[in-house]
């Protein structure tokens, strides 16, 4: 079982991702925007494994969000881009950008957890 961050501001979307998550027995917080994200990262206990960063969000975006998350000294989880934007320059600017991963939107419920499986390592 793993603590994941889901930051995603579609509440139909935020819903999705969690209960899928949920239901394989994972630990979520969900985010409806990125204002308290590195707050919820830094104080959360358990630590966080895993962060899922949707790219396009009012305010700061998630690129913007990944640098802070990044320079926080204590970083230990690694940080998935999810984002609806799905051609290889975007998949190549989330990599190069220092996304651990990359996840597309709309997700596939049935494989969605395998994907999240993998980044934890599993």
């Amino acid at each position: 079982m793993a603590t994941i961050i889901v930051v995603e501001d579609q509440p139909d979307n935020l819903k999705l991702l969690t209960a899928v998550l949920t239901s394989k027995g994972h630990r979520v917080v969900g985010l409806p925007n990125g204002d308290r994200l590195v707050e919820t990262v830094r104080t959360h206990q358990p630590v966080p494994d895993l962060v899922l960063l949707d790219i396009q969000l009012p305010g700061r975006d998630g690129y913007a969000l990944l640098e802070e998350l990044k320079a926080l000294p204590e970083h230990s989880w690694k940080v998935i881009a999810l984002t609806a934007h799905a051609l290889p320059e975007d998949r190549e600017r989330a990599t190069a950008a220092g996304f651990d991963g990359y996840i597309t939107k709309p997700i596939d419920v049935r494989a969605f957890p395998a994907e999240v499986s993998r980044y934890l390592g599993g």
